[in-house]
């Protein structure tokens, strides 16, 4: 059995060290979160005035989920575009960087569950 390295802490408490394991909390921005979070909420009201479950987006747009994605990100990641370059665009930065993040996890979201799927179904 391989021996791993070992926290001390000098009260008694002992941990395995953190070596090689993910560190989400430093991989991720409670700014950016929050900021996304806000995004996300404010696109739940939908025309009629109801409001959408927060993880509605996870049921997928369809058989043609990933060119839904790529053709909305593309227009949000134009508009990021045009304001780098100092151009107007349709929304503001955040919103554009939030929307091309929003594609971006949901395109990302449809692979990753068939591959979950794919494995569920080697079993």
């Amino acid at each position: 059995m391989k021996k791993g390295k070992v926290r001390d802490f000098g009260t008694g408490a002992t941990r395995d060290t953190d070596e090689n394991k993910l560190d989400y909390e430093g991989f991720n921005s409670p700014l950016v979160m929050e900021r996304y979070a806000q995004y996300m909420n404010k696109h739940r009201v939908q025309s009629d005035g109801s409001l959408r479950d927060s993880d509605n987006w996870q049921n997928l747009f369809g058989p043609d989920h990933l060119d839904v994605c790529m053709k909305s990100g593309y227009r949000h990641f134009m508009d990021w575009w045009k304001q780098h370059r100092g151009y107007e665009g349709q929304d503001t930065l955040e919103e554009s960087l939030c929307a091309l993040l929003f594609n971006i996890q949901a395109y990302l979201f449809k692979i990753l569950k068939e591959k979950e799927e794919n494995k569920k179904d080697k079993r």
